[in-house]
């Protein structure tokens, strides 16, 4: 020990091209092969190591992947059954409905040809009566629910977008079934979700569709299940009846191009 502690005093002491470092330098580059076959020995097991290793990581990622996929097939099947039985039971009570969406509808693709004027959240479209387009036709999106035909001109139709302050269509929660009127908000573009009862637990990040109902004061009546947008805050007062409910809608409505109407042949029941 401390022959070494005078060895390593002598070689800092030592100038570089001493004695001693010349000993030292012989023999590192007597050594300097044994390392390079060790390096060379050494790099096919940390090679084959990391392999291991990293099959380890990708076969227990494989598994979690199948476990996913296992349920969601699950979850598939369970839907298609639930669907396959909602249709026989409606079918042995003679269940009697309106149209449902999507597969009671049939696409009419179309463009937006005109804005009526900057004010008026409605739009003018190419199609109309020549196509099969009523008045209260559903309009929407790939993203979701845009507004009703409210006037058709010759072979085309105006579209007043749900964003207009005179629009508004029922809707409910799709995770908690609360039911409301979604309308125009406050700001431009703004939705909000309406009379829904304190009681109700809507939260933020819920999916707002149509219901599928109407009521006397808006006597349109849609296909329940198309999106319209998700709630983005949510608040209420002692004092107000129903919760404050924002909503950010699923379609930008400043940037329409083209829309589809969705029409039907199935007759949509009237109430008095």
């Amino acid at each position: 020990m401390l022959l070494s502690l005078v060895l390593i005093t002598i070689s800092f002491r030592e100038p570089s091209t001493g004695a001693l470092h010349q000993v030292e330098g012989a023999g590192a580059t007597v050594l300097r092969p044994f390392e390079v076959a060790a390096e060379r020995v050494a790099r096919p097991f940390r090679d084959v190591y990391g392999y291991f290793r990293g099959l380890v990581h990708v076969k227990r990622e494989n598994e979690r992947l199948k476990d996913e996929v296992n349920t969601l097939r699950q979850q598939a099947l369970q839907g298609q059954q639930a669907t396959q039985e909602n249709a026989r039971l409606r079918d042995l009570l003679r269940y009697v409905d309106g149209p449902q969406f999507p597969g009671d509808y049939r696409p009419v693709n179309t463009r937006i040809i005109s804005w009526t004027n900057e004010f008026d959240q409605q739009v003018m479209i190419a199609a109309g009566r020549d196509r099969g387009i009523r008045e209260d036709t559903p309009i929407v999106t790939r993203d979701g629910f845009v507004g009703r035909v409210t006037q058709l001109i010759g072979n085309s139709a105006q579209v007043t977008l749900l964003t207009d302050e005179n629009s508004a269509v029922q809707a409910r929660d799709l995770k908690t079934g609360a039911f409301g009127l979604v309308r125009h908000g406050q700001g431009e573009g703004s939705l909000i979700l309406d009379f829904v009862r304190k009681e109700q637990n809507v939260q933020a990040g819920d999916v707002i569709v149509t219901a599928g109902t109407r009521s006397s004061k808006y006597p349109s009546l849609f296909p329940q299940g198309i999106p319209i947008g998700a709630v983005t805050s949510v608040g209420q007062s002692d004092t107000a009846l129903y919760k404050q409910i924002q909503i950010d809608p699923f379609v930008d409505f400043s940037s329409l191009d083209a829309v589809t109407a969705l029409i039907t042949s199935k007759r949509s029941p009237r109430a008095p």
